[in-house]
């Protein structure tokens, strides 16, 4: 389902990131832990196509991404890949209903507003759908920042430090979001921490740096 083999990455010629090898079968959920520094976000990047490794491969559904560029990895990220950035990034002009649509639409899938509102209801932010995104907290921005990787029902769910912005409920709300979606769909769920909180969550860890 996800597969890596001798992945490494250097953004220079001083340190070079050597990755242990991934193989996680589909359904699989993974915390993944590390101080800052450790190539956590870099690991993640490097699984969701946003940076090329200098050597190795990655497998996602038999298929090696670590060699497709342009429209054609836009296209299998969008079908295949939900990503949980660390910081939430939206287009500011739209509300948070017409930025999830936009995330529908840029996957391929039909616009499906009870949809985006049953997310939405599940981590109290159905108040929230016309909103701006620059009208919302940080703790509400990093909530619809998760409901955005969910919307299209990726196969594999990535989220880096998306508890870090979060007090102890909404954390637990989260991560029980994102285990029962992957549930639901079958997805494998890969998170990239240092929150300590998130350890006895999960039982299949691993640690790098």
């Amino acid at each position: 389902m996800l597969e890596t083999k001798q992945l490494a990455f250097s953004y220079d010629s001083v340190r070079k990131l050597q990755f242990p090898d991934i193989n996680c079968a589909r359904g699989d959920q993974w915390l993944i832990l590390g101080q800052s520094g450790s190539g956590k976000t870099t690991l993640l990047h490097l699984l969701g196509g946003l940076l090329s490794p200098q050597s190795g491969s990655i497998k996602i559904n038999d298929k090696d991404i670590s060699i497709l560029r342009g429209a054609a990895l836009d296209h299998f990220r969008g079908q295949n890949i939900g990503i949980i950035f660390q910081t939430a990034h939206f287009v500011r002009a739209l509300t948070v209903e017409e930025n999830l649509l936009l995330a529908q639409q840029l996957a391929g899938n039909k616009p499906d507003k009870i949809l985006i509102h049953n997310f939405l209801e599940k981590l109290n932010l159905k108040d929230k759908a016309h909103k701006r995104t620059d009208e919302l907290s940080v703790g509400e921005a990093q909530r619809v920042n998760v409901v955005r990787a969910l919307i299209n029902k990726p196969s594999v769910i990535l989220a880096d430090e998306p508890t870090s912005a979060l007090d102890d409920h909404n954390a637990e709300e989260v991560i029980q979001l994102l285990e029962s979606q992957a549930k639901a769909v079958n997805a494998t769920l890969l998170i990239v921490t240092h929150d300590g909180r998130l350890k006895n969550y999960f039982q299949k860890q691993l640690v790098i740096g």
